[in-house]
C-alpha cells in the first residue's frame, strides 16, 4: 500500500507543479518569456508561444494528476521536468555557489528540489504498471 500511495503523491506533485507553472505562466504577463530568457538563452520566448506552452502545460499537469493517458503523459511530464533541469545543471551541482559562480549569492539553493522532481518524472514512468491509483487504471479495470 505503501507503493501505490508514494506514486499517487509523487503523481499529484509533478502534475501540479505542471498546473501551477502553466498558470503562472498564463496569468504574470512576461513571466514565461522571462524565464526563457534568463535560464534558458531565449530559446521559445515567444509570448504567443509561451501562452500555447502554458495552456499545454496546465493540461497536461491535470492529466498527469488525475492518471489518464499515462503512456503519453508521462512520457510528454519527463521530458519537460528533465529538460527543465537540465540548463539548470549549475545549480544543482553547485547549490551553493562555491565553485562554479562567479559570486555565491548568483546561485540558487531553491533549484535543488529541481533535481528530485526529474526523479519522480522518470520514476513514474518506470513504475507505471504499478500505479494502481491512477484513474485510466481504474477505469480500465471496470470494462
Amino acid at each position: 500500500m505503501l507503493t501505490k500511495l508514494g506514486l499517487l503523491l509523487m503523481r499529484i506533485g509533478t502534475g501540479l507543479l505542471l498546473v501551477w507553472w502553466g498558470a503562472v505562466r498564463l496569468l504574470k504577463d512576461g513571466m514565461g518569456a522571462n524565464l526563457a530568457n534568463k535560464y534558458y538563452g531565449g530559446v521559445a520566448a515567444d509570448s504567443t508561444l509561451q501562452l500555447a506552452f502554458a495552456g499545454f502545460e496546465v493540461a497536461l499537469g491535470l492529466l498527469v494528476v488525475l492518471g489518464l493517458f499515462r503512456k503519453y503523459t508521462l512520457i510528454a511530464a519527463a521530458v519537460i521536468l528533465v529538460g527543465g533541469a537540465l540548463p539548470i545543471w549549475r545549480h544543482l551541482v553547485d547549490p551553493l555557489g562555491m565553485v562554479l559562480f562567479a559570486a555565491p549569492e548568483d546561485a540558487n539553493l531553491l533549484f535543488l528540489p529541481s533535481l528530485t522532481v526529474a526523479g519522480a518524472a522518470l520514476a513514474l514512468i518506470g513504475l507505471r504498471g504499478q500505479d494502481t491509483l491512477a484513474l485510466d487504471r481504474v477505469i480500465g479495470k471496470k470494462r
